[in-house]
């Protein structure tokens, strides 16, 4: 593949909290290496705490990493090894994200006009008071709001007007890369398919770029090109979309999608749910080795003692699991 094919490089990212009034750390990301390709959408998905948020705030560096290495369209914008930091202002016109809670990501106190025109004031990316507003109208409209929106407040809105406020917002820098935080979890199922029936609109419009997080596995195979998926802070599996719903490896995978709803009842029954034991372990003192041990039924003796590397298993697909072989056979004798 093509190094010029490659808008975003993410390598060994880690990100450590320290915990208050002791010297422990949660490790939110530990060890995270992925790319995505310029114009498609990468979906990024696992249990909540997994590190899903965290990975793409690091990634934007509203939350500065602990280390590793981000690359974005060819410069490198942090490096912990040679102590590399890029000024992020001019990046922020590249890069945006769309919050989860579109409640609390709309200051209250400001009209959807000024919410959506603050990155035009900040980046100086008009002449006149009048292109401003031509501007503003102009973006309410591509995420189907109308003019008269944009003297009214956040709290006049559903939430699914609120989280287009958000997009709209993202989209007036002209960005070529979108970190989308969960943005449909907190709406109503029927407006979800609206609102990531758009995110599919813009993309082809625009040429954008998605980092798509969710917990929804139906929601991200629909959209993504590609798919990671996390567990604890780590990345356990991570494939082409189609590859991975219908050729999963990681036993954690498996779980994820025998989650998913079936439409048919026939299928529904005859398919076999997958329940993981335990609950998932405190990121402040994860279990030794292999991060999902404590929740397999494949763990043995060199999952407690060693930390899987995360290969190639064939092309393009990617896995870190001990017992790739078992878990295949397992899974065509019915027990996964």
């Amino acid at each position: 593949m093509n190094k010029d094919d490659i808008l975003l490089e993410v390598s060994h990212l880690k990100q450590y909290f320290p915990v208050a009034g002791t010297n422990k750390f949660v490790k939110a990301v530990d060890d995270v290496s992925f790319f995505i390709k310029k114009g498609e959408t990468f979906g990024l998905v696992g249990e909540s705490g997994c590190g899903k948020t965290t990975t793409g705030r690091s990634i934007l560096r509203l939350t500065e990493p602990t280390s590793g290495k981000i690359v974005y369209d060819g410069n490198v914008i942090f490096d912990s090894e040679n102590k590399i930091k890029a000024d992020m202002l001019p990046y922020r016109r590249k890069m945006q994200i769309v919050f989860q809670d579109p409640y609390a990501s709309l200051d209250p106190r400001m009209t959807v006009g000024d919410i959506v025109g603050e990155a035009l004031d900040i980046h100086k990316l008009y002449k006149t008071k009048a292109e401003r507003r031509e501007r503003i109208l102009e973006l309410l409209s591509t995420v189907g709001l109308n003019s008269e929106h944009a003297n009214r407040y956040p709290h006049e809105f559903s939430g699914g007007q609120r989280q287009r406020i958000g997009i709209a917002r993202a989209l007036a820098v002209n960005p070529q890369f979108i970190v989308c935080d969960e943005p449909v979890s907190a709406l109503d199922v029927s407006i979800q398919a609206q609102v990531v029936n758009m995110f599919e609109d813009l993309q082809k419009k625009m040429g954008l770029t998605y980092l798509f997080i969710a917990h929804d596995l139906s929601i991200v195979n629909h959209i993504s090109n590609r798919i990671g998926v996390m567990y604890l802070g780590h990345m356990v599996e991570l494939a082409d979309s189609d590859e991975l719903i219908f050729h999963p490896m990681h036993p954690y995978t498996k779980s994820l999608i025998s989650a998913i709803p079936i439409a048919d009842p026939n299928t529904a029954r005859a398919s076999k749910r997958i329940i993981l034991n335990g609950d998932v372990p405190s990121p402040v003192n994860p279990p030794s080795g292999c991060p999902f041990r404590t929740r397999c039924p494949y763990a043995d003796e060199i999952c407690a003692q060693k930390k899987p590397e995360f290969n190639e298993v064939k092309p393009g697909h990617y896995a870190a699991c001990h017992h790739l072989d078992l878990t295949k056979h397992l899974s065509q004798g019915g027990i996964l």
